[in-house]
């Protein structure tokens, strides 16, 4: 349970705590409820918000945002739910 604005909330707000680059515009993914999944990025690198990421340098410079992974500045960001609902389990 969680409050913001004076509203409580019983679902935990959804953070990235990890984000790794891989091969192929593939992301690693852990989040603040212990899971870990991978998003494929590559379906969304001809959308116009996300086609700067297909500059493998800047797509491997992903950052964290409070919680949210964000790219130059800023400029390019996703939700955490986004990426939760569409990664796949992360296996080893």
């Amino acid at each position: 349970m969680y409050e913001k604005d004076g509203i409580i909330n019983s679902v935990p707000l959804l953070k990235v705590i990890v984000a790794q680059p891989l091969d192929d515009y593939r992301m690693r993914l852990e989040f603040s409820t212990g899971e870990t999944r991978e998003f494929d990025f590559a379906p969304l690198l001809d959308t116009p918000c996300f086609r700067p990421l297909r500059e493998k340098a800047l797509f491997d410079q992903v950052y964290l945002d409070h919680g949210v992974p964000s790219w130059d500045g800023g400029n390019i960001d996703i939700a955490p739910e986004a990426l939760f609902e569409a990664g796949t389990s992360w296996s080893i």
